[in-house]
């Protein structure tokens, strides 16, 4: 199936602005409340239009210098953002239990308690990304989690660590409703894919830097500061540096960017417009946050979210144990984690360029869910001597990864009204705590050493996932029909046309006649 109609307006940016508004349900923009209208507009009515419109090799060269400036920044942050989260996992092969005196459900505990202050600290964080610019309140969260990884070196017992997670979870519940919201503000739903991709491909990266730097050191060999310890306050430090960074150099919106000029920002919004989903709307509408709490897809999204979730948990936090449980010494355990990352990359990457191309974001999701499904069967039945299968179900889980990707862009691409779309990034990443709340719980002290109730909800979730994404795209093709059916008997042959103030009115994608979910 190629891409839909809307995609490919999307993707092909001939310069021009909207078709020539329908009298009928043309809202004028300029009689409305101030704070109901989009920054972008505001923008655009205080410029200089009279440049030539935009082709197509401007505007990939301008997509290109975006890219440089954007991206980077986004995948340092995603990336020290899984690195800091799973570093408990690679502390566990190299001695936190016992320096702790970790016992029974301790170490399960402290891995639940950074996903449940996550889960506590989205609803403020969506009030606040709300009222402030994405970029600076991710920058400060960067810093702050930085330090809270840190003060891990500091523990001394169980509840010193479970301190320290959970003003980690605090922090990190900022990471991804901020890229998503940022990611969507530059790109449209066809070119947000693959950049998605490029920066959630930092959590690969990461799987594999934390292999080699807990196989590193663990060399480290001082009983009264051990190797763990060094390791928390070496990557603690980079993750400030990597939010000093992002503060002062990630732009807040298109219009503050330093490095585009003014034509570049008029040609650019005039491309993103066709999203229909705006820029920047600091007006809270509590009409947009009880639509979202009553809108179907935002809860077969989060189901879904759940549901994929429950296997990532399991295997970011517990894939090193998992390895070492095979046989495997401690530093080999690391060491043989790290074919994860290139797991995870791989499959990001596909999936984001396939979207780009082919869109169907539901077929991707089920394709990734099938090797996430055998690799679970794999874990599962195979007996412990044959640890080659074991690894390989291990290796293959991590496709799953992939689909929180989608799962992401699906939100931001058809969430409309800045209220909605910003309380929505922020349902969809509580999601996905709750998941990883879940996953670890599977692994209780009296199934270790196998862990088998915790294999078969990996395969169970995942099966169940693919499920779900096949409702959604029913879901869409249901909704876009209605649609188009409203249009017709209502406005005839004119229903195509889509009006200036449906791109920049802060409307929802229920409100907004002429919005088109993608799928």
């Amino acid at each position: 199936m190629s891409l839909s109609t809307h995609e490919k307006d999307a993707a092909d940016f001939s310069g021009s602005s909207a078709a020539p508004s329908l009298q009928s349900r043309n809202v004028i923009l300029d009689n409305r409340q101030p704070n109901d209208v989009d920054q972008a507009f505001k923008y655009l009515q205080s410029k200089d239009h009279s440049h030539p419109d935009a082709g197509t090799s401007y505007t990939k060269a301008l997509r290109r210098r975006i890219d440089w400036h954007i991206v980077p920044i986004m995948f340092l942050c995603y990336t020290m953002q899984f690195l800091d989260k799973v570093l408990l996992n690679y502390a566990a092969v190299m001695g936190i239990n016992k320096d702790l005196n970790l016992v029974g459900n301790n170490f399960t505990n402290a891995s639940t308690a950074f996903f449940i202050a996550f889960l506590v600290a989205e609803l403020p964080n969506a009030f606040i990304l709300q009222r402030v610019p994405a970029g600076k309140w991710l920058g400060a969260n960067v810093v702050l989690w930085g330090i809270a990884t840190a003060c891990t070196a500091a523990a001394r017992n169980y509840g010193g660590l479970l301190a320290a997670r959970i003003f980690l979870g605090i922090f990190e519940a900022s990471i991804a409703p901020s890229l998503m919201l940022i990611s969507s503000m530059w790109y449209t739903k066809s070119e947000q894919a693959p950049r998605f991709s490029f920066w959630y491909c930092g959590l690969g990266f990461a799987q594999i830097m934390g292999g080699i730097t807990s196989y590193g050191f663990q060399q480290v060999k001082n009983p009264s500061f051990q190797g763990w310890r060094i390791m928390f306050i070496v990557l603690g430090l980079i993750t400030v540096m990597v939010g000093f960074i992002t503060f002062f150099f990630l732009p807040d919106t298109p219009m503050k960017a330093r490095f585009l000029s003014e034509a570049d920002k008029v040609a650019l919004l005039k491309h993103v417009s066709v999203n229909q989903t705006g820029i920047e709307n600091h007006h809270f509408k509590i009409k947009h946050l009880v639509e979202m709490v009553t809108d179907v897809q935002l809860w077969l999204l989060t189901l879904l979210t759940i549901l994929i979730s429950v296997s990532s948990g399991v295997i970011t936090t517990y894939s090193a144990t998992l390895i070492r449980n095979f046989g495997f010494s401690s530093p080999v355990s690391a060491l043989l984690n790290m074919p994860s990352g290139i797991v995870s990359i791989a499959s990001t990457l596909i999936v984001g360029f396939g979207i780009r191309r082919v869109s169907n974001r539901w077929a991707w999701i089920v394709g990734c869910c099938v090797p996430g499904i055998v690799g679970g069967a794999l874990m599962s039945f195979l007996p412990k001597s044959n640890k080659a299968g074991l690894l390989a179900g291990i290796y293959m889980v991590n496709a799953i990864v992939a689909t929180l990707t989608i799962i992401y862009q699906w939100t931001v691409a058809n969430c409309a009204g800045q209220t909605k779309r910003v309380f929505s990034s922020a349902l969809i990443s509580g999601s996905f705590s709750i998941g990883n709340i879940i996953g670890p719980q599977t692994f209780q002290a009296r199934d270790a050493p196998q862990y088998i109730p915790a294999k078969i909800a990996v395969l169970a979730t995942q099966a169940a996932g693919a499920l779900v994404a096949v409702m959604l795209f029913l879901f869409y093709v249901r909704a876009n029909r209605r649609k188009d059916r409203q249009m017709r008997a209502e406005y005839g042959a004119e229903a195509a046309h889509e009006t200036e103030a449906e791109h920049w009115a802060n409307q929802t994608d229920r409100q907004n006649a002429t919005f088109r979910y993608v799928y």
